[in-house]
């Protein structure tokens, strides 16, 4: 059974970065079938896309708020995800959440596509 464990959030000043982690227990991340994500919550709204990334790392999805800004990556042997994340706005104060699945693909958008999920990591941006 694979964990998944999110860090890097914090307090941030709007115009400002973050690089967000999120770590795998488990073999989920060394299997090539595996796709990782980022959505993000605010309370009382539903948990929305962000970005996500396949298996092989050969094509990355982006949500239109956060395109130009955001990137994800992966390091397969390191067993880790990354969200760096700049030009930060107040908008993008939310909960972070990694989440993954097998054989990802564009259509992958909505929480109930994924299997496994993070604890989240709080990014606050301040205008």
């Amino acid at each position: 059974q694979a964990q998944l464990v999110e860090s890097g959030g914090g307090l941030v000043q709007a115009g400002g970065s973050l690089r967000l982690s999120c770590a795998a227990t488990g073999r989920t991340l060394t299997s090539s079938n595996y796709g990782m994500a980022w959505f993000r919550q605010v309370p009382g709204e539903e948990r929305e896309f962000v970005a996500s990334i396949t298996g092989s790392a050969t094509s990355t999805y982006y949500a239109d708020p956060v395109r130009g800004r955001f990137a994800i990556s992966r390091v397969n042997a390191k067993k880790t995800v990354y969200l760096q994340m700049n030009s930060l706005k107040p908008g993008d104060t939310a909960v972070y959440y990694c989440a993954a699945r097998r054989y990802l693909s564009i259509q992958h958008n909505s929480p109930g596509d994924y299997d496994y999920w993070g604890q989240g990591t709080q990014v606050t941006v301040s205008s």
